[in-house]
């Protein structure tokens, strides 16, 4: 959907004014988000608001600051990377995002989820502050192994973070005093969701403030009737990781231009 000006007319022409309470869409630049506060008195909403406040607490976080990362599409991932490389104490990679950095390492990742485009990742692998999974769990034939990543097996795929990484994490959770926690540890979908949940479970028993987002990991919050115990749960995933990387978004931009 593009930011048709025909449908944005059409639109306005239904209203009297327009309130925004889409934050997590408002990364796109569509009729309905930017074009049509050309034609109304534009507002933000309370909830879209809320989000907004709670998220741009990250730019000034308290120390240490922990930054966990998962999911996958790293292309899609690295403005974040970069902002937060530089203002995280600690920036752990894990998920299918870890494959990547395995692949661009030169280790075997078998059957695993891995990019297409590896470009970028090394400035990340060098960064002091930055880790990768001490261990994972693989899988093949409905055999499950522990393994150091150097050592999967090339019919093996990568389906979770292992015990060692969730005992180092935890450790770093502990001391952190802000965490910021976007993507699963794991192949949620399929069921290899204990890593994602043991690391719930620690963020939930911190004392650190948290803002955690993306759906699979909502999701395991959620099953473990952990919502309450977090600081901001968003409900936004691209627009997020968009926010986050850059401060704003189109659809902030297009109501304050109003």
């Amino acid at each position: 959907m593009t930011n048709s000006p025909k449908l944005a007319k059409e639109l306005a022409s239904l209203a009297d004014i327009y309130v925004n309470e889409a934050f997590a869409v408002s990364h796109r630049s569509q009729a309905s988000i930017v074009g049509v506060t050309k034609y109304l008195p534009a507002y933000i909403g309370p909830l879209f608001l809320k989000e907004y406040d709670n998220l741009a607490k990250i730019f000034t976080p308290k120390h240490p600051f922990l930054f966990i990362l998962g999911g996958m599409k790293f292309q899609t991932k690295i403005p974040l990377l970069k902002k937060f490389i530089k203002q995280a104490d600690e920036v752990f990679v894990g998920g299918a995002l870890a494959n990547s950095f395995y692949k661009k390492l030169g280790y075997e990742i078998g059957k695993s989820l891995v990019d297409a485009d590896l470009s970028g990742m090394t400035e990340f692998l060098q960064a002091k502050n930055f880790s990768l999974p001490l261990d994972v769990v693989t899988e093949t034939n409905g055999n499950i192994f522990v393994r150091q990543p150097e050592k999967v097996k090339t019919k093996e795929t990568i389906v979770d973070i292992g015990p060692d990484t969730v005992a180092k994490l935890k450790e770093q959770i502990k001391t952190a005093k802000f965490i910021l926690w976007n993507g699963p540890m794991g192949n949620f979908e399929k069921g290899f969701n204990r890593g994602t949940l043991d690391i719930a479970r620690a963020v939930a028993q911190s004392k650190a403030w948290s803002v955690v987002g993306g759906g699979d990991t909502i999701s395991a919050i959620s099953d473990l009737n952990l919502t309450k115990e977090f600081g901001f749960i968003s409900t936004a995933g691209g627009a997020m990781l968009d926010f986050l990387a850059s401060g704003t978004l189109p659809g902030i931009e297009a109501v304050t231009n109003a």
